[in-house]
């Protein structure tokens, strides 16, 4: 997270292509008011995102997180992280994003894996 030039570095897993994305106006607040509380929890290390224990979050409880907010919600059916990831995808091409665009913010390789998006009632 580089806070002074408003952008968010991106390393992939899985083969994807890491990237760099500008961070809106919106998202810098939103940000900036995370950093503050999370400086007032003094962190044990420098993970952006820690627990109440101070240190970094596992993966295990972020993905419990999201399935918890997702029962509070009332979804019809499990949440988990990468519905997160499929909502960013449909929501760029809800706001006539360029298919290429998105298929660099979501880090594909391939086209292919992009156009999804793209279709009429996409097909995930």
């Amino acid at each position: 997270m580089d806070i002074e030039s408003r952008v968010v570095h991106v390393a992939r897993l899985k083969k994807g292509l890491s990237t760099t994305h500008p961070l809106r106006a919106d998202e810098l607040r939103v940000i900036k008011a995370w950093l503050i509380e999370r400086a007032s929890m003094k962190p044990a290390g420098n993970a952006f995102f820690v627990s109440q224990r101070r240190t970094a979050l596992s993966r295990k409880k972020a993905w419990a997180a999201i399935r918890r907010y997702g029962e509070l919600a009332g979804l019809p059916m499990p949440a988990h992280p990468r519905m997160l990831r499929h909502a960013c995808g449909f929501a760029l091409a809800g706001q006539g994003a360029d298919t290429r665009l998105i298929q660099d913010y979501l880090g594909h390789r391939n086209i292919q894996h992009t156009v999804i998006y793209t279709e009429p009632f996409g097909t995930i």
